[in-house]
């Protein structure tokens, strides 16, 4: 039975190229995600461990930033002189560094990075441990003077000799390039700015007895752990936070972490994407290869072979493929690895190739995915193939399954669907977010099984009705291709299963996309009542000598401030909420339309007070006049008055939980140190809002950071960052689209050779070789089209769905993105097309006496 295997296998290794493919697809973005994550964790583990201090003193850590403030925390510089004179310590350095700065040129162009990764201004301080070392020109010495990494000069066109600004939080300064640093470790993709260290205290730090940091480093004979005990024992165990090099090492890791996690998520997602799909590809393989050797099966059997060796053989065959393509699929995994890593080094983030990971684990899940992936698609085939009867080698019979009751698929299909709708059903009617969001999840993965199961029950009403033009349009030609698509209902129904699952999920993101953003558009234009905000990208902070500027623009009316800052809040109920509430300047009113349901705008910006939403106070039983704890950055604490409740889904921070706001005046009081986030601003009486833009823009050229935006342009920059998740979709669908097509194409190809008889039958009675082509086309096209619309009628389920969550969030719009909807349509037609040309073209080069003599 093996040899038997073994023979079977290659001689239909030309049949399983196209399953292999899907597997290897698969594999390779599995072991490339865990490949390129383990190299750069890795890399950055010693880039860390040999760049990290014995121990380090830092402030102590704060509430969480989901939203950047601008603010620095610090430590008195002092320590450092205290410091050096602990038994153990051979020496205390002052760390001033800071990494919201923007560094501009002479003719205002930031050479900051492109890539979103930070402009680090701090100390220069060479040790054995400096991740840089000076190659050329001097260290810095006096307020007007600096450093600059080699890897941003290069990119900027920065030479020695040149003149830079320097955007940093207490204000801006220019600095003359005196030297330049060159990288010795790996570069993060960060740009570095050197200063001396009291030109980096006073500038950077807004204060020359600051410090960021203390690093201290270790006598010969004393080890980090007794020295971290040490220090703790002078400055106070509870004051500050004492690391040492491992453990800061391990914080920066983490800190990096969350950038090395969303890489490899998003590259296990079109991993699952590709597994998902392949199933259907793979056991939709093993079941017509079985259904053509139902004679060589049935010969087996007469032979002696008993069902488990018949079973065995087939799931042999299914591991000897998983096998195959899972290292095939290792080795394309690793390079696209390579790719990733030659992808960062372009975007600035030097990874050296030669240092690449291959880590146990890596092949360990290759082959689990590969040949997983095989072996359990190949279950139901290999049932079947063992119940095949010995008399089946003296019939012309075939075990596919046609005409046998879809019974058991219904009842299944149907129990599945019954509670997947009542998921659904359920998520559509909950009314706390995180009920609703299970809900959804259970309800997405019921319908879809039930779709798929049912699937072939569904092909032959909804292939008739697709394909009830064909007759009238293509003749005989249309009715022999809508009748071949109706001949094997579970062929067709898990051919186009696998197109099915990709369209179901861009449909279904795309009516979340559309609504979000149609929910957004709504709250834009009830909310901003400002003619013009300036704001940097992503909610960064800006320096508050930008806000001085922009007051003094001509034509400047009203300007409002706005700053976040995270908070803790007690609630009566005994919770204790992280959230982050927004500052704002009086006049509030004048820039924006918030709807209260108690108090107003006067009394929320009250000194000592905020405003609340009225359904999150309500769900922990805060009422307009109550008193909750807040704790704000540093440690600071106050019992603030809530002032005022608001609908969540007017006011202008919604979106954050609790929509926490306050006047300015209370949040400087409690966090001092903070930079503003956006500036609403008014046109003076007179001045036309066109004139104020062009004066805005020319106040703020200095500040490449910050853009000016209209009504207009605030939409268009929140539907900008909902097309980055939209785009990660589509990019999901075209991998499901490649392997779909894969699928129809090996379909069609093993439905030729099955139908070689039949084929040479019909051209000896006359049909052209044109016309088979396109009977052909029309078949793979009628197939496509109907994987498309079970697909768009799941994902526009789901997408309403989706909607009914955002809906408890605020985002209640709803709107279907027609547009997509009809591109996908058309799209499953060419992907038809195209699918059935290669084996259109083989099935038309047939030679019809060899075809009418196939056995």
């Amino acid at each position: 039975m093996l040899k038997a295997t073994l023979r079977s296998f290659l001689a239909h290794k030309g049949r399983l190229v196209l399953s292999a493919l899907a597997v290897l697809l698969s594999v390779a973005f599995v072991a490339g995600s865990l490949v390129f994550s383990d190299t750069l964790t890795r890399t950055f583990d010693r880039l860390f461990a040999s760049t990290a201090a014995d121990v380090t003193v830092r402030p102590q850590e704060g509430l969480a930033e989901s939203v950047p403030s601008g603010r620095t925390a610090t430590v008195p510089a002092a320590l450092a002189d205290r410091l050096a004179e602990v038994d153990g310590v051979a020496a205390a350095r002052v760390d001033a560094e800071v990494e919201n700065i923007t560094v501009v040129d002479d003719g205002n162009e930031s050479v900051s990075p492109t890539t979103g990764a930070p402009t680090i201004g701090t100390n220069w301080n060479p040790t054995d441990r400096s991740p840089v070392e000076l190659t050329s020109g001097h260290a810095p010495r006096g307020p007007e003077q600096a450093l600059l990494d080699s890897e941003t000069a290069d990119r900027a066109d920065v030479r020695i000799g040149d003149t830079l600004t320097v955007i940093a939080p207490p204000g801006s300064f220019d600095v003359e390039i005196v030297g330049i640093a060159t990288f010795t470790t790996t570069n993060p993709g960060a740009a570095l700015l050197f200063l001396d260290t009291p030109t980096a205290q006073a500038k950077l730090l807004g204060d020359p007895r600051a410090a960021t940091g203390i690093s201290v480093e270790a006598a010969a004979g004393t080890s980090d752990d007794l020295l971290k005990r040490r220090v703790a024992e002078v400055l106070g165990a509870d004051s500050y936070q004492y690391r040492t090099a491992a453990e800061q090492a391990r914080s920066d890791v983490e800190q990096l972490g969350g950038f090395l996690d969303v890489i490899k998520y998003v590259m296990l997602g079109f991993a699952g994407i590709a597994v998902l799909v392949g199933v259907f590809l793979i056991a939709n393989t093993f079941s017509m290869l079985i259904a053509q050797r139902t004679r060589e099966l049935g010969l087996l059997r007469a032979l002696g072979a008993d069902r488990r060796q018949v079973r065995r053989s087939v799931l042999t065959e299914a591991v000897l493929l998983g096998v195959v393509a899972s290292t095939l699929g290792l080795a394309a995994g690793i390079g696209l690895a390579a790719g990733l890593i030659g992808l960062m080094n372009a975007i600035g983030m030097n990874i050296d190739s030669g240092e690449m990971t291959l880590g146990w684990a890596t092949p360990v899940a290759a082959y689990v995915v590969g040949v997983g992936v095989t072996f359990l698609a190949a279950g139901l085939p290999a049932r079947r193939a063992a119940a095949v009867s010995p008399m089946a080698a003296l019939a012309d019979a075939e075990i596919a399954g046609v005409g046998r009751p879809l019974r058991t698929r219904a009842l299944v299909g149907a129990v599945a669907g019954v509670l997947g709708v009542a998921a659904l059903v359920g998520c559509a009617v909950a009314t706390r977010t995180s009920s609703a969001a299970a809900l959804l999840g259970l309800g997405v993965v019921l319908t879809l099984l039930a779709t798929v199961i049912a699937g072939p029950l569904l092909v032959r009403p909804v292939i008739r009705a697709l394909g009830a033009a064909f007759p009238v349009v293509f003749g005989a030609v249309g009715r022999m291709s809508r009748r071949n698509a109706l001949r094997n209902p579970r062929r067709t129904g898990a051919t186009a299963s696998a197109l099915m699952v990709g369209i179901a999920l861009v449909g279904g993101m795309s009516v979340a996309s559309a609504s979000m953003t149609a929910s957004f558009d709504q709250q834009i234009d009830k909310v901003m009542g400002a003619d013009f905000v300036v704001q940097n990208g992503g909610f960064m902070p800006f320096p508050r000598e930008v806000g001085e500027r922009v007051r003094e623009t001509e034509g400047a009316g009203l300007v409002v401030r706005s700053r976040f800052v995270p908070v803790a809040v007690r609630l009566p109920d005994g919770d204790r909420v992280e959230a982050t509430a927004t500052g704002y300047d009086p006049h509030l009113d004048d820039v924006a339309n918030i709807s209260y349901a108690r108090g107003d705008t006067e009394a929320a910006l009250a000194p000592g007070h905020l405003a609340m939403d009225a359904d999150f106070a309500r769900e922990h039983g805060v009422r307009a006049g109550s008193t909750v704890p807040v704790e704000f950055q540093g440690g600071r604490t106050a019992d603030l008055t809530v002032g005022a409740l608001t609908h969540q889904e007017s006011a202008e921070g919604f979106g954050m939980e609790g929509g926490l706001f306050l006047g300015l005046g209370t949040l400087e009081r409690y966090a001092p140190g903070g930079q503003d986030s956006s500036l609403y601003v008014n046109a003076a009486p007179g001045t036309s809002a066109d004139a104020l833009r062009a004066s805005l823009e020319r106040t703020l050229d200095p500040y490449p950071q910050v853009q000016v935006r209209d009504l207009a342009d605030y939409k268009e920059l929140v539907h900008d960052q909902i097309a980055v998740l939209l785009y990660l979709v589509y990019a999901l669908l075209g991998l499901a689209i490649v392997i779909a097509v894969l699928g129809v194409v090996n379909t069609l190809a093993l439905s030729v050779v099955e139908r070689t008889r039949e084929i040479g039958l019909l051209r000896a009675i006359g049909l052209a070789r044109r016309q088979l082509r396109r009977m052909i086309r029309l078949e793979s096209v009628v197939i496509a089209v109907f994987g498309a619309v079970l697909g768009l009628v799941l994902g526009l389920v789901w997408g309403v769905c989706v909607q009914q969550v955002l809906a408890l969030e605020g985002l209640t719009a709803f709107a279907i993105p027609w547009g997509t909807v009809v591109a996908v349509v058309v799209g499953s037609a060419v992907v038809g097309v195209v699918a059935a040309m290669l084996p259109a073209w083989r099935a038309s080069r047939m030679q019809v006496l060899a075809a009418i003599a196939h056995e």
